[in-house]
């Protein structure tokens, strides 16, 4: 039966049925839009009913919260890290790195629901800030490097500095109109611009 067939696990040496994967799948998901709107102390049951499946089979793939929360958040890391060479190979050096730019705002964005649970001091969590380093951090370094090599942008700028700046457009609490995040990070892109 096709529902029965092996699959890896995301990050892990465990092998899971492919129906327990979709559940998982299914899960992560719902919980990474439940934290967005609702916060890390939503209630669970609440991201069960949003991924279809029973507490039970929640509790299977996270018997704690935090383990919830480390997921989504690695998740949400390698889906930004991932974008990268994908936006490289559609597009010119400069707007591959402008869009990286936008798709790293929307992670912060659900990184804000996570970062009272993330600076808790929790185990769950020792983990990602290296697994951000090893990641997210190199695939913007070359859609920088690129650029540079191209001619679009200018050579003084720095990847750790570009973290912080979006990270600091897409977490401000001044920034609450409609788009205003994405016009920023827009602005901020522009400025890196090499101009004759």
């Amino acid at each position: 039966m096709s529902g029965d067939t092996d699959v890896r696990i995301e990050g892990g040496e465990k092998r899971v049925r492919a129906d327990a994967q979709r559940n998982l799948d299914a899960i992560l998901q719902a919980a990474k839009a439940v934290f967005v709107t609702s916060g890390v102390d939503a209630p669970v049951r609440e991201i069960a009913e949003k991924a279809g499946v029973g507490i039970g089979t929640l509790y299977r793939h996270f018997p704690q919260r935090a383990d919830l929360i480390a997921a989504v958040f690695r998740r949400e890391m390698n889906a930004c890290a991932e974008a990268a060479p994908i936006l490289a190979a559609e597009h010119p050096p400069f707007e591959a790195l402008a869009l990286w730019m936008q798709r790293y705002a929307l992670f912060v964005a659900t990184k804000k629901g996570l970062a009272p649970a993330l600076h808790s001091g929790d185990m769950a969590y020792c983990t990602l800030r290296t697994h951000f380093d090893q990641n997210v951090t190199p695939a913007l370094r070359t859609l920088l490097a690129a650029a540079v090599a191209a001619g679009a942008v200018r050579p003084d700028a720095d990847a750790d500095d570009l973290i912080s700046a979006v990270s600091s457009l897409a977490s401000s609490g001044y920034l609450s109109r409609p788009g205003q995040t994405e016009r920023m990070v827009a602005l901020l892109a522009d400025g890196l611009r090499l101009r004759p």
